[in-house]
């Protein structure tokens, strides 16, 4: 299976730590945060990962030459601008099967969600679409700003802002609406990738909605009891650390 690993950000929220270095290798656990996504990768099957690199991209393909997990082959995606979420996806588009599904990952996410689950829950049918899932989204509740808006079915509907106060809307949702915070984890059909025609930095948040506005089934997992943290800064590093635990990180050693 191919995953891809998103870590094209200019870590700002970690500065001083990434003025020198990719928020990718800014140390968790006593390895870069980078090296914890892909071991967790690799444990659920995946053996093909692309990193889209930016901010100090040469440091992220040197760590990709190096890595020598066995099982996994690493490529580098390196982007001159930043695409954002979705236009860093689009740009690897070459990097996928035509057939197979595949995963993406924030670099700055932790978490013990179960990846395998995620991927064999997008592989089940549609009942309400004869094309199949194009996205399903990893969500869990927790403390967060921001909601993605899913109906009774499980199917986006929409997006919230408790920050602003804006709500998006992009098709009618039948029965209970139950908003619900991104894990940053999602699995997407390759056929998705034809439908992103626009160029330039493109955010995977409004390409979601866009393809449920169209009527694309966009679909949530789940991942109540899964653990989850944002390794956004270094107080939530520390956080994480204390969360997962040292026998964790071991474990994936």
């Amino acid at each position: 299976m191919k995953a891809m690993i998103l870590a094209a950000g200019l870590g700002t929220r970690l500065q001083p730590l990434t003025d020198a270095r990719p928020k990718a290798l800014v140390t968790v656990a006593g390895r870069p945060m980078i090296y914890w996504v892909i071991a967790r990768l690799a444990r659920s099957g995946f053996t093909d990962i692309i990193i889209n690199a930016h901010h100090f991209a040469e440091q992220i393909e040197a760590f990709a030459a190096a890595y020598d997990g066995p099982g996994v082959s690493l490529t580098v995606s390196v982007e001159e601008e930043i695409l954002d979420t979705g236009g860093g996806v689009r740009k690897a588009a070459w990097f996928f099967d035509r057939e197979e599904p595949f995963l993406v990952h924030n670099v700055d996410v932790l978490t013990d969600l179960d990846l395998s689950g995620l991927m064999n829950a997008h592989r089940v049918p549609d009942a309400h679409s004869a094309s199949g899932t194009l996205a399903t989204l990893a969500v869990k509740g927790r403390k967060s700003s921001r909601h993605l808006l899913f109906d009774e079915a499980g199917r986006l509907g929409g997006w919230r802002s408790d920050v602003t106060g804006e709500t998006r809307t992009v098709r009618p949702m039948a029965g209970p609406v139950t908003p619900v915070p991104f894990m940053g984890v999602y699995a997407m059909s390759p056929a998705v990738l034809r439908k992103m025609t626009d160029t330039g930095p493109l955010s995977i948040i409004d390409f979601f909605l866009e393809l449920a506005d169209s009527g694309g089934p966009v679909r949530a997992f789940w991942a109540k009891e899964a653990r989850w943290a944002d390794l956004g800064s270094a107080d939530r590093i520390a956080a994480a650390e204390r969360l997962f635990g040292m026998d964790w990180f071991e474990g994936l050693e």
